[in-house]
């Protein structure tokens, strides 16, 4: 079947909650959005700028009841996740088995059959509550096997720890200093990771549900260079569910949705809606920064840097910023939008950062 692009960014954008339909809950958005950057960007706009509903604290308030949490995920970067999301996703990270490579092993002098004792001895240490990485690395150092490994536990730049949390041992505590860690088996939800052969398909089906239609290649970038979950294994999973996917052409690009999504989106109305993205919002991310249906080709960079974006139709046509209780609006060449939407757009900003702003006039 034929489609637009116009179409496709149509139905995407009610999909992820950018258009009139807005999300219920902070984890609605999340698990839909599959995982959102914690520490680069402003993750808690990116949600309240999806909820029907916000006020300040919403963001915080769902990560103290455990309704989300912080985790490394993909690109061993930390991200906001859901119990669902991280037990599909994080299966996927495992697959990689990073821990059992000879330069980890010659690195941080530990081998394979070693690990689940360290672990046990990470949980162990976590019982009692929540720690810093200090304390961490200070309880598993008290084990003389494990003296060796504090400096890599203390490490800043986690990397040693993150195949902790990818294994489900771990995760951020809520934490208003210093980055702290709890057992993720404390997070309400939380039932372990999903076996393999089930994560990966229901992680294609995840992300075809929030960033299709799009290209197997896509797909691979997003598990494979995301998850380190291997292309052979990627294309497999593909293939194993074929008979829920359909294959649309989009403005003459080949490209896979869940067959169940094929009609809505062949007659989604072309969106005029416009938004202002926080920099490094997941309809960027998710679809790629070289996504050209998106991002145009002259102002990837801007979009890769992390910019503010202002969207038009699902269309990066400009970019924005708070000076002081203003915001600025600077559109691309040869873009702009009726004045009216921008105006909604910027309300709708201004309840996402709990802020009375002024819209700068043009």
């Amino acid at each position: 079947m034929a489609v637009t692009w116009a179409s496709a960014l149509g139905w995407r954008l009610r999909r992820q909650y950018l258009d009139d339909e807005r999300a219920a809950t902070v984890e609605g958005v999340v698990d839909r959005l599959v995982a959102l950057p914690s520490w680069s960007g402003d993750a808690a706009t990116s949600i309240r700028l999806r909820l029907a509903r916000s006020t300040p604290g919403d963001v915080e308030t769902a990560m103290m009841e455990g309704r989300v949490f912080a985790t490394y995920a993909f690109r061993g970067a930390t991200h906001l996740m859901t119990s669902s999301s991280a037990a599909v996703h994080l299966a996927l990270r495992c697959a990689g088995r990073q821990w059992e490579r000879s330069s980890w092993r010659s690195h941080y002098g530990i081998e394979p059959e070693e690990w689940p004792r360290l672990r046990a001895t990470v949980r162990e240490a976590l019982v009692a509550g929540p720690l810093t990485q200090h304390e961490l690395a200070e309880a598993v150092a008290k084990d003389p096997a494990y003296r060796h490994l504090k400096p890599a536990f203390a490490d800043r730049s986690h990397t040693f720890l993150k195949p902790f949390g990818w294994q489900g041992d771990l995760c951020f505590s809520p934490s208003d200093g210093a980055p702290r860690f709890q057992l993720l088996e404390s997070v309400p939800g939380w039932t372990g990771l999903a076996e393999l052969d089930d994560a990966g398909p229901r992680a294609i089906r995840a992300y075809l549900a929030a960033y299709g239609p799009t290209t197997p290649d896509r797909i691979q970038y997003w598990l494979g260079e995301g998850l380190s979950a291997g292309r052979k294994r990627i294309a497999g999973w593909i293939d194993e569910i074929d008979a829920e996917l359909a294959t649309v052409w989009v403005d003459g690009v080949e490209a896979l949705c869940l067959s169940e999504h094929v009609e809505p989106i062949a007659t989604a109305a072309e969106s005029h809606q416009v938004v202002l993205l926080p920099g490094s919002d997941q309809w960027v991310l998710g679809a790629g920064t070289s996504a050209t249906s998106i991002v145009p080709v002259k102002h990837r960079g801007t979009a890769t840097g992390g910019a503010n974006l202002i969207l038009i139709g699902g269309r990066v046509g400009g970019t924005w910023k708070v000076d002081r209780s203003t915001i600025r609006i600077s559109w691309f060449d040869g873009m702009s939008a009726a004045p009216s939407s921008v105006a909604t757009a910027a309300d709708w900003l201004s309840q996402a950062l709990g802020r009375e702003l002024e819209l700068e006039s043009h």
